[in-house]
């Protein structure tokens, strides 16, 4: 069994049929991760939604902010974009079931026996392994529960902007949402920044990206990670990997293999759908 984890695809549903052709994904014994952000920006988010879910226990697939975004539109409490390419999937006649799929989605997963962490964005200096797999919890049940649509009306915003065990309500899931599917940055005194979407080359000193904090509690763990078109795909601080590699911006769709003790890159060339947002 060969286990490929696969960057942000944003609805660029014929670069990932190239890209599974590309590594001969085998739905009957391979297992593929995403990184999150499947929908939006891109021209076929339905149907890649449809491909995904089609999958059943072959993928894994954390939640990443566009993911959330279509949660929020689809529960009523947010209006779309301009920009937003999610009218399909709201007027699907499989609407419903695709949502409810979504919402149970994991927004952490670790794979014991690989020693492997996947996230959407990113985790603050303060949290282990451990606590950030707490953290996912808490929030899933809230996603997965009745409530739902409560916590995304609250969802928006940055405040707070700095982990404290005793955070609650709706200032604790909002962060903890914020951590794992929107970080980048953090401040010096490990406060995230989350307007900057630049690459570290453009960053000022007191912006540091959240895997080179010097005091990162999750140091040392292998992780896997999509949302950062503009840092660029590839390996970073010895043990995390960067996964988006922009598709939707006409940049590539990106697989790294895990399972070998050497882990293997592939990527598909993209035709770009939109510009990005810097």
């Amino acid at each position: 069994m060969a286990v490929y984890a696969i960057g942000d695809i944003q609805g660029c549903y014929a670069e990932l049929q190239q890209l599974l052709e590309q590594i001969h994904f085998d739905v009957k014994k391979d297992q593929l991760w995403m990184t999150g952000d499947l929908v939006n920006r891109g021209p076929q988010s339905l149907a890649v939604l449809r491909f995904i879910y089609s999958l059943g226990d072959r993928v894994v697939s954390v939640l990443g902010n566009h993911d959330l975004h279509l949660l929020a539109v689809a529960a009523g409490v947010r209006d779309l974009f301009p920009e937003d390419t999610l009218a399909p999937i709201l007027a699907a006649p499989d609407r419903e079931e695709l949502i409810t799929w979504l919402r149970y989605r994991p927004l952490f997963y670790q794979d014991p026996l690989l020693g492997v962490t996947l996230i959407h964005a990113g985790l603050p200096p303060q949290w282990d392994i451990t606590t950030a797999e707490a953290c996912a919890s808490e929030l899933e049940a809230v996603l997965q529960g009745p409530g739902w649509q409560n916590f995304l009306a609250h969802m928006y915003g940055d405040k707070p902007d700095n982990w404290c065990d005793s955070l609650e309500g709706w200032d604790r899931l909002r962060l903890i949402a914020n951590c794992l599917t929107r970080l980048r940055y953090c401040n010096t005194k490990g406060q995230l920044k989350l307007k900057i979407k630049g690459s570290p080359e453009v960053k000022t000193k007191e912006l540091i990206p959240w895997f080179e904090m010097p005091d990162r509690a999750s140091r040392g763990s292998r992780i896997i990670f999509g949302h950062w078109a503009t840092l660029g795909v590839g390996a970073y601080d010895d043990s995390v990997f960067a996964l988006d590699g922009g598709c939707v911006w006409g940049g590539q769709l990106v697989a790294l293999r895990l399972d070998d003790e050497n882990p293997q890159w592939f990527a598909v060339n993209c035709r770009g759908h939109s510009r990005p947002t810097i």
